[in-house]
């Protein structure tokens, strides 16, 4: 497969989850990959897995240095970047009340502002090159209220808006931004005890699909954005939810599961 054949792309959070799993679907179609991440043992194992086309380098998205330095090493290794999945999150579970103002901060430099820098500062190179491709990872809780997930939900909210912002201004340039928004996705993120799938998918019973998600389903919508297939598509929004956002059944009416 071939379908980013001769693309160089950095995968922020690519160790594991759905930044592992993106990673290794990009390697398999053709791409040089930059695995971003602070997890370094699964990120160093991960890039000698999948060999000479895969680099790690120890990243810090809320970090503008660290963002310089993985410009840098993708540079020298591979050369200029053409796609940018800002993939790296983090997931806090705690009402408004409960959380700080630490807590809110701490989930908005991660999420937030760890995707504006890359934005700003791999879409620069993008935009000199006058081409490229920025996927950013937001949440169906960044289309949705979501209770107990203040500080998240407001961070993925934000990826939306920042996302339409960078395709007005970057697209014009050559540089196309939209941004996917994963339902519940079986990770350690999402699946914090490793339940098995068949347990998991008994909380999904109001998604019309009625399971939770794989991580390489969003690896795949990363992919379709990166790749020249989605020429067109810039500021666009794919939700990969299994229909989460279509709507909330009415138990027990005609066309509910089960009836």
């Amino acid at each position: 497969m071939s379908r980013l054949q001769g693309k160089v792309a950095i995968v922020t959070g690519g160790a594991r989850g759905m930044g592992g799993a993106t990673s290794r679907l990009f390697v398999q179609e053709g791409a040089r990959v930059v695995i971003a991440d602070l997890l370094e043992d699964e990120g160093r194992q991960l890039a000698q897995e999948l060999g000479p086309h895969a680099l790690f380098v120890r990243h810090d998205v809320s970090d503008e240095g660290s963002w310089q330095n993985l410009i840098d090493q993708t540079v020298k290794t591979y050369g200029e970047p053409g796609v940018l999945v800002n993939n790296a999150g983090v997931l806090l579970f705690r009402t408004l009340q409960e959380t700080s103002k630490a807590d809110f901060e701490r989930v908005i430099g991660i999420n937030l502002t760890g995707s504006f820098l890359g934005v700003k500062h791999v879409g620069a190179r993008m935009i000199a090159q006058g081409q490229g491709s920025i996927v950013n990872i937001s949440s169906t809780d960044g289309m949705k209220g979501a209770n107990g997930l203040g500080a998240y939900s407001s961070s993925k909210w934000g990826i939306r808006g920042l996302t339409r912002v960078a395709a007005m201004e970057y697209g014009h340039k050559g540089v196309r931004v939209n941004s996917v928004h994963p339902g519940g996705i079986d990770t350690a993120m999402g699946n914090p005890y490793a339940e098995a799938r068949e347990e998991v998918n008994k909380r999904y019973t109001f998604v019309p699909l009625q399971r939770v998600g794989e991580p390489v389903e969003v690896a795949r919508a990363s992919l379709f954005l990166a790749s020249d297939e989605s020429s067109y598509l810039c500021g666009a929004e794919i939700a990969v939810d299994g229909g989460m956002l279509t709507g909330t059944y009415y138990v027990g009416f005609p066309g509910a599961p089960g009836v």
